[in-house]
């Protein structure tokens, strides 16, 4: 049985093979056909939010516990043209207590929690937060962005940018060392792990252009699960391609997802900031960094255009360092089996790689 983000889902009504138009969209209204009201949609998205509560409370209760946040931060939108706040979550290692008075500088890993920018939390991905303090030393920073439907793209890649650069200007005021950051997420998270980079490369380049000053900053890693790549593919296509049709993502919710986000209809589904695999090489190459880890799971409807997009990073003239894996045997967001008593097999240990990987990164100079 599939799971969401903690929440187990019956995978009913996803269509058979023969019914898939192949074609690919252009627009929102391509991929969502004539879509539910907003406001049933914010309905619906309030009651899965309810229940993705539950099923993340049960993924908690498993050992070893994950930590909890140190503090938090609110801080306002400055890039999106939807004026608001979002908050961070910030989680941090030994040592950093007293690092007033060792005036100690730590890397941090920006992370961006998963359900299709319409559910989840900023903590639900405290389980990787703990290798990330463990293995990394580094402040895991987890992003509270602002969810759909309420606040449809570019909302969310927008606020994900924004906390990359309220770290760049207020890091070193909190022990942070702008010149080691990284990036990570899950799902819908592991979009913005790369599309924040790609929006805040273009926020920035046009800032600097216009006199604006902003300190300088380098991103060392990119660590995307299970992303979603390329919404101009069919979820239909993208599910009877599947070696696991069965296992992927229902479409009660890729239809709630997708309706949530991809509004209005006129978006166009090839933008870089929604679908990265339709960035050019330039872009790809001014925005990602060096090092880019990249999981994908056998049963997901994301695996293809994860696969793909992970090998286009690698080759020429990209030429990226891509550590990637394809994890047997496990559908989409396998890791946040909301069973109390152990963790899903295979993540602490997928975790703990990821982690030294980061920390390579971190220590490359």
């Amino acid at each position: 049985m599939p799971i969401v983000d903690g929440i187990p889902a019956l995978n009913l009504g996803n269509p058979q093979p023969e019914d898939v138009d192949t074609r690919p969209h252009e627009t929102a209204h391509d991929a969502v056909g004539p879509a539910p009201s907003r406001f049933w949609l914010r309905m619906s998205a309030a009651w899965w939010r309810s229940l993705q509560y539950v099923g993340m409370t049960l993924h908690f209760q498993a050992h070893k516990r994950p930590p909890n946040p140190t503090f938090t931060k609110t801080i306002p939108s400055t890039i999106s043209k939807v004026k608001g706040e979002f908050t961070l979550q910030f989680y941090t290692p030994e040592g950093y207590a007293v690092a007033d008075k060792t005036g100690r500088k730590f890397p941090a890993v920006v992370n961006f929690h998963g359900g299709g920018f319409t559910i989840g939390n900023a903590t639900d991905d405290a389980r990787f937060a703990r290798f990330v303090l463990e293995i990394c030393h580094a402040v895991f920073v987890s992003v509270d962005y602002r969810l759909s439907p309420e606040n449809p793209f570019p909302v969310a890649v927008e606020d994900a940018a924004d906390a990359l650069l309220y770290l760049i200007r207020s890091g070193p005021d909190l022990h942070i060392d702008p010149s080691k950051l990284a990036v990570s997420g899950f799902s819908a998270g592991g979009n913005l792990a790369i599309t924040a980079p790609l929006r805040l490369a273009d926020h920035v380049k046009s800032a600097r252009a216009s006199g604006m000053h902003i300190p300088d900053y380098r991103i060392r890693a990119v660590a995307t699960w299970y992303p979603v790549t390329d919404y101009t593919r069919p979820r239909a296509l993208k599910r009877a391609n599947s070696v696991r049709p069965d296992q992927t993502l229902p479409q009660t919710f890729t239809s709630l997802f997708d309706a949530s986000y991809l509004y209005p209809p006129s978006l166009s589904l090839s933008n870089p900031y929604l679908s990265p695999s339709k960035a050019t090489d330039e872009q790809l190459a001014e925005a990602i960094p060096e090092t880019v880890i990249f999981y994908t799971c056998e049963w997901d409807m994301l695996l293809e255009e994860g696969k793909e997009f992970a090998r286009r990073l690698e080759r020429e003239p990209i030429s990226r360092d891509v550590r990637y894996k394809m994890v047997p045997g496990v559908p989409h967001a396998w890791d946040k089996s909301p069973n109390p008593n152990r963790p899903a097999e295979l993540s602490e240990d997928l975790y703990s790689e990821c982690c030294e990987y980061l920390r390579e990164a971190f220590e490359r100079e």
